[in-house]
């Protein structure tokens, strides 16, 4: 599947996860989202960038678990929970902010 981005061909698995994370950027991540029909708030933007961190730090991604309590340890107990995780991605938090992070698919996620 290809995602237009300013003339430049994406290339995403056919599950929508970007092939090379080299060619994310923070349109790329609005383009992604738009596909997946998500619209990207300050608090989407806060998880997104939470799980690259994440990734660039541990070099592997967790497991939804583990991500719900990193993001409360990180964030607070506020943000590290389901419900308030599931509003912002409601088809499920951990694989969606891999996708719109640019990262690879949770190897949890079916």
């Amino acid at each position: 599947m290809d995602v237009m981005d300013h003339h430049l061909r994406l290339e995403t698995t056919d599950q929508g996860f970007l092939v090379n994370q080299a060619d994310w950027n923070e349109n790329v991540a609005e383009q992604l989202a738009a596909l997946n029909h998500i619209k990207l708030s300050d608090e989407h933007w806060e998880i997104i960038v939470f799980i690259r961190r994440y990734y660039q730090q541990f070099k592997h991604l967790p497991n939804a678990r583990v991500f719900t309590k990193a993001i409360a340890k990180a964030l607070g107990e506020t943000k590290g929970n389901s419900r308030y995780l599931h509003k912002l991605f409601p088809d499920g938090p951990l694989k969606y902010a891999c996708k719109l992070a640019g990262l690879p698919k949770p190897p949890t996620c079916l």
